[in-house]
C-alpha cells in the first residue's frame, strides 16, 4: 500500500481554531483512520474564509501538494463566511460546484465536511447554506457530512459553544465534528474496512 495524501482545504475550523489539544476535527478523524502511518495530512486553511475566496485560491496551493505516487485526495471543510459577506445561496453553491468539478477533472476523489452551527441569530440562515452545500455535493456524488443538523440541538455542542466565544467549538465540539465525519462514510470513501460501525 502507498502513500494516501489528504489536502484538506477550509477555514478556521479545518485548522482546529479554539480547540486547546490543537487537533481539531481533521486532527481527530486522522488519528482514527486505518493506516495512519501511511497517511499524510496536509491543512490548507485560511480564517475566515469564504468560498469565493477558496474559490481563488485552492487549485494552485492544491496541485503543488498533490504526488504522482499517492492516493491523492481532496477534502473541503466548509465554514459559515459565506452568511457574514451576504453571499447569495445560488453564489455559495457554485462556489462549492466549481470545486467540485475541478476535483473529478483531477481524478482526485473529494469529501465534503459542512459548516457546523454557530450564532443561534444565523441559524436558519445556516441550515439554508448547509441544506445547499449538501444538494450540490450529492448531484456530483460526493460524500458530505451534514454536521449542522445533528448538532443544531445537542446539548454538548450547544454547551461547548457557549463556554467559548460562541463562534468556535472548543475540545468538546470538534470531538463531536469528528465522530460525524468518521459514520458518515469516511472509511468507505478511503477504499478502508468501516471500523466504526
Amino acid at each position: 500500500m502507498g502513500e494516501l495524501r489528504l489536502v484538506v482545504v477550509g477555514d478556521e475550523l479545518v485548522a482546529g481554531t479554539g480547540d486547546p489539544k490543537a487537533l481539531g476535527w481533521v486532527g481527530r478523524v486522522a488519528a482514527r483512520t486505518t493506516g495512519a502511518d501511511r497517511l499524510t495530512v496536509v491543512t490548507l486553511a485560511v480564517p475566515g474564509e469564504t468560498t469565493t475566496e477558496l474559490g481563488a485560491r485552492w487549485e494552485d496551493e492544491v496541485r503543488r501538494r498533490l504526488s504522482p505516487e499517492a492516493d491523492n485526495r481532496l477534502v473541503v471543510g466548509l465554514g459559515r463566511a459565506d452568511l457574514g459577506a451576504g453571499l447569495s445561496l445560488a453564489r455559495s453553491r457554485l462556489n462549492l460546484a466549481n470545486v467540485l468539478d475541478v476535483a473529478e477533472q483531477w481524478k482526485v476523489p473529494a469529501f465534503v465536511v459542512g459548516p457546523p452551527p454557530g450564532k443561534v441569530a444565523d441559524a436558519d440562515r445556516l441550515a439554508d447554506l448547509a441544506a445547499a452545500f449538501g444538494d450540490v455535493a450529492s448531484r456530483r456524488r460526493v460524500p458530505y457530512v451534514d454536521t449542522y443538523s445533528p448538532l443544531a440541538a445537542h446539548e454538548q455542542w450547544l454547551g461547548d459553544m457557549a463556554a467559548g466565544d460562541g463562534e468556535l467549538p472548543s475540545q468538546a465540539g470538534y470531538g463531536l465534528m469528528a465522530w460525524l465525519v468518521l459514520h458518515t462514510g469516511w472509511h468507505t470513501w478511503l477504499g478502508q474496512p468501516d471500523d466504526e460501525a
